[in-house]
Parts: C-alpha cells; structure tokens; sequence
C-alpha cells in the first residue's frame, strides 16, 4: 500500500486515496459480503481496488471504472506490483459513459459496488448501481460527509449538492436500507454511506 501511495504521489495523482483504515474496512466489508464480484467507481491510483480485490476469492473479478488514461495507467502498475492483477479489470473513460456498456453487456449483478469519483454524478450513479446489483448485493459511497458541509442547505458546491441529492434518494428508494457512518481521520472529518439491495428492480416490483 506504502508503495501504491508513493507511486501516486510520483506520477502527480491527487491524494485522494482512501486512508489506510478505510482500506482495511472495504476489505472486511468485501470479506463479510461474501463479494465475488466487485464494481468499483473511481479507480485513481488502485489503493481501493488493491484493498477490495485481496477480498476476492482466486475466481473473483473486480471491475473499476476510472475517467483518466494516466491514472488508470498508474494504477494497473500498483495493481501487478499487489499481486492482484489478474482479478482487475481497469476500463477508461468517464464512467456515466461505461456504466451503460456494463449493463449492455449484462456485466452484473455484482455482489458489492463502492462509489468513490466525482460526486456531482452520484445521483446518476446510484442509478447505475441499484440496475447492476441484485438483492443482497451492498452499496457503499465514500465521501459523503464533506466537513459536514452535505447538512448545510447554503452550500452550493456541486460535489456536495451531488452527494445530498444521493443521500436524498437512497432514503427515498424502497429496495434499499441504509444507513450513513461520520468519520474522523488521517483525512479529516468525513464519512461514508452504506446500502443494502433488498428487492429487485421496480418493474420487478411491480409484477411480483
């Protein structure tokens, strides 16, 4: 992970990173949800997907999803160097573009989706995540405290509009139960939001 992390800061990424708890806790999430098979959105420089894929049995996958060739690049080099490469697969390009390509490909349901790029996007990402899941499956969101600016109702930031407006629908959305966990860390003061898939899709739902 000490290497991962330098070689970020090397290549100029920005320090994004989860923090070495965070990490472990993705891990044990992984481990504890029997995951095998992952969606990740927002690779950066592979300190994630390292953590998620050591939870992967030999025959598990892991697909993430990261907009810049550079930091994806940068990534697949951590990824080989962790040993995990081959349970990986790194695909460019902005992910409200490759979503839809996973889902034409009948890529899911996976077992876990965390969600960690740009946050303005992530009502659209929810979306994506909830059609690519199935009951059971676990959702987590990173990032979706913000200083506490995400309870201010004056911020205007679109990163933290986009994350209210998230937290938003997942409290409106009835095949999910969710919950959000407020963190205070190497990072700062944070936190996280986790959703379990309880039900299928709506049109499901509605013919059951």
């Amino acid at each position: 992970m000490d290497a991962a992390l330098a070689a970020g800061a090397i290549a100029g990424l920005p320090a994004h990173d989860v923090s070495p708890l965070q990490g472990r806790l993705l891990e044990l999430l992984a481990r504890l949800q029997g995951a095998r098979s992952i969606l990740e959105l927002g690779t950066l420089g592979g300190v994630s997907t390292i953590c998620l894929a050591r939870a992967l049995p030999g025959d598990g996958r892991l697909v993430t999803l990261e907009a810049d060739a550079g930091y994806a690049e940068v990534a697949r080099q951590n990824l080989v160097r962790a040993g995990v490469a081959d349970l990986v697969d790194v695909r460019v390009g902005p992910a409200l573009q490759t979503l839809p390509a996973l889902a034409a490909a009948r890529a899911g349901p996976f077992d876990l989706v965390f969600i960690d790029a740009d946050k303005r996007s992530n009502p659209e990402y929810l979306g994506w995540a909830l059609e690519l899941t199935r009951p059971g499956s676990l959702i987590i969101a990173d990032n979706v405290v913000r200083g506490g600016a995400v309870a201010d109702g004056g911020a205007g930031d679109p990163s933290v509009t986009g994350v209210r407006r998230f937290l938003d629908l997942v409290g409106a959305e009835p095949r999910l139960i969710a919950t959000a966990v407020q963190t205070v860390g190497v990072k700062g003061y944070d936190g996280f939001a986790l959703a379990l898939v309880t039900s299928g899709s709506s049109s499901e739902s509605s013919t059951a």
